[in-house]
């Protein structure tokens, strides 16, 4: 057996309003919201008592998902918001985007916290890593030429 496609990836929030905000504001559309819970879901994200709102965003090419994750129990255990681009662990979401500089100058009169400066890359992309709600690293990358 071999894997067939990447899916989606889901990411757990505290404000699933303002994240999905955010996301749609980049260019995702909202396919579908709902709530989850009961002894299926226990079972298969190995949680007892999951009760959780959920919103599936897909990119504007139909490819890939983005799952946001509201957990109301059990209670999560750790938060690193914070965490630098090199801790372990899933670090950040990259987006090929059109027109980067609008979307860098939209994002910046938002407020929107840049974690570096937006760079060229050899001659290959234009890039730049801005923090989303809950600290979620979001990659920025322009294709040059």
């Amino acid at each position: 057996m071999t894997i067939q496609r990447m899916d989606h990836v889901g990411i757990v929030v505290d404000d699933l309003k303002a994240a999905t905000e955010f996301f749609v504001e980049l260019g995702l559309e909202v396919q579908g919201e709902a709530s989850v819970e009961g002894g299926s879901v226990d079972r298969i994200i190995g949680l007892n008592g999951v009760r959780s709102d959920v919103v599936g965003l897909q990119t504007p090419d139909g490819n890939t998902w983005l799952e946001l994750s509201k957990f109301y129990s059990p209670a999560s255990r750790s938060d690193n918001l914070r965490a630098p681009a090199n801790t372990r662990g899933l670090r950040h979401l990259a987006f090929v985007v059109e027109d980067i500089d609008a979307l860098v100058a939209g994002l910046r009169s938002r407020g929107t916290e840049f974690v570096g400066e937006l760079e060229r890359y050899e001659s290959s992309y234009r890039l730049c890593y801005v923090r989303g709600p809950e600290g979620i690293i979001v990659e920025l990358a322009e294709k040059i030429g």
